[in-house]
């Protein structure tokens, strides 16, 4: 496997300094697509994707999204917000210009916010398994397992409860499975395994959920070529909010057999779907 290249940018914000990092694969004289992952997880997951667009000749940039992986933690857990990421990648996409979207879940999430800040330079969008309806039910799912935040005596226990937790991902090998625990885990000082994400990321959640309803925010969205992949059974991405968002001209919906909340995006099918449709 290729090594990525590990990128770094440090803003100042409203609420104090942080350090953007993200993996990136590529020419650096490529065309740039952003991949940004879901709540819990970080810009790894998109290693597969990352490297059959960088053989295409696309620069891949995968951002460690603040709380996850090798990006800084932020100082409050309220901060730990949609509005606070866009915020804080906001400089690195001005770099860039023009560039296309691969979001999973929360990265879907930011991308759409994105959308609606005059002269962003977003051009093609892949939403994977979000949309602008999220029922109240999947974010009381999220916030449990949330809650928990375990630790573990090994890597491959880490390894189980990944299995576990992120079930819907689809049928994945153990090759899969361990790149993705390998990725996601942090050691402490007493030398026990958890999950490479501050768990204060689980504040906001604390408050009272209810349905997320941004379908306002995408009239903005849809001015674009969009991507839709649904898992088939997916609890956050409903069957007929997936259907309205086709409607629009432009988006196109497609179904992930297999999968619920939301495909890995590691599989040759999947991945041929991304490229076929950011090509244009």
């Amino acid at each position: 496997m290729e090594t990525p290249r590990i990128g770094a940018l440090r803003g100042t914000f409203d609420f104090g300094a942080v350090t953007l990092r993200w993996t990136e694969w590529g020419p650096v004289s490529g065309r740039p697509v952003v991949c940004v992952h879901g709540l819990t997880r970080n810009g790894r997951d998109f290693d597969a994707l990352a490297q059959a667009l960088a053989a295409q000749g696309r620069r891949v940039i995968c951002p460690d999204v603040p709380g996850r992986g090798i990006s800084d933690w932020l100082p409050d857990g309220a901060l730990y917000a949609v509005p606070t990421y866009a915020a804080a990648l906001v400089p690195l996409l001005t770099q860039l210009g023009e560039y296309d979207w691969v979001g999973t879940s929360m990265g879907g999430l930011i991308g759409m916010g994105l959308c609606a800040i005059p002269g962003v330079g977003l051009q093609r969008m892949v939403l994977n398994d979000i949309g602008p309806f999220v029922p109240v039910a999947s974010l009381e799912r999220i916030r449990d397992y949330l809650d928990a935040f375990p630790e573990f005596g090994s890597l491959a226990e880490l390894e189980a409860q990944l299995r576990r937790v992120h079930a819907p991902f689809g049928p994945l090998s153990d090759a899969e499975w361990a790149h993705l625990a390998r990725h996601s885990a942090r050691v402490t000082a007493a030398g026990r395994f958890v999950l490479h994400y501050d768990p204060a990321i689980a504040a906001p959640m604390a408050n009272p959920l209810s349905d997320v309803d941004l379908w306002q925010l995408w009239e903005h969205v849809a001015r674009r070529p969009v991507l839709v992949l649904r898992g088939e059974s997916s609890d956050l991405l409903l069957a007929e909010t997936a259907a309205r968002m086709g409607q629009s001209p432009g988006v196109t919906v497609e179904t992930i057999a297999g999968c619920g909340h939301a495909p890995a995006l590691m599989d040759p099918a999947q991945i041929g779907l991304i490229l076929r449709f950011l090509e244009g």
